[in-house]
């Protein structure tokens, strides 16, 4: 992807790229967080590899069976060219990427829908429940986004139930989202230059679930 092309690895945590001499984070992570940013300590400082989960593998196959569904019609055009021609007419786009090395954060939008009014950037789960952690998550994709597009329409976060058309969470991504999420973006950076530990989760049920659960020295 052209917006990596001058990134490096980091030295030391997997997943984290060095990016115009900052560190930049999977938009992904601020969901993971939401569960237990132990987890993100295990798989990316230790780097404790561990087969995927069902869920993992289901997820990934559905959504290549919809990206390559949505590349059958797709026309190519650029990001510029998408942003101009949605202001008379609705553009559509999956796997879209954003990149932010002012916040240093990146990942790709599930499907993101550009219209005269708005942009609604949507974020596909398995389920129909809006989790905290998977608001942060499309919170950080229109964090992003907003970055990168000089433009004053309004940006809605959504989620919606995957392999449906069942939008079942939706906000204006607000000034009082903005901050919140700015400040989660910043706690996920002390956490990687070091200043501040990972913690784990509290909730017994959650490590119940957690692949890690076998070898983590956290659980409850």
């Amino acid at each position: 992807m052209s917006f990596y092309r001058n990134s490096i690895p980091h030295p030391n945590i997997s997943e984290v790229k060095i990016i115009e001499n900052k560190n930049s984070f999977p938009i992904s992570w601020l969901n993971k967080q939401g569960y237990c940013e132990y987890g993100i300590f295990l798989e990316n400082v230790r780097q404790i590899k561990t087969a995927p989960t069902k869920a993992m593998i289901r997820g990934v196959k559905e959504h290549l069976v919809l990206e390559e569904k949505f590349k059958e019609e797709a026309q190519p055009a650029t990001f510029d060219e998408m942003v101009g021609s949605s202001k008379t007419a609705e553009v559509l786009s999956r796997e879209f990427p954003v990149i932010s090395t002012d916040y240093g954060i990146r990942g790709f939008i599930d499907e993101i829908w550009m219209t005269p009014d708005e942009f609604v950037i949507i974020d596909d789960k398995p389920g129909s429940i809006a989790y905290y952690s998977s608001i942060n998550q499309v919170y950080g994709y229109c964090l992003a986004f907003k970055d990168m597009v000089n433009d004053k329409r309004r940006i809605v976060a959504s989620l919606r139930e995957r392999g449906t058309d069942n939008i079942f969470w939706a906000s204006y991504f607000d000034e009082k989202a903005e901050n919140a999420i700015i400040r989660l973006v910043n706690h996920m950076h002390d956490l990687i230059s070091g200043n501040t530990p990972f913690n784990s989760t509290d909730n017994p049920n959650k490590c119940k679930k957690c692949r890690f659960n076998n070898i983590c020295d956290k659980r409850v």
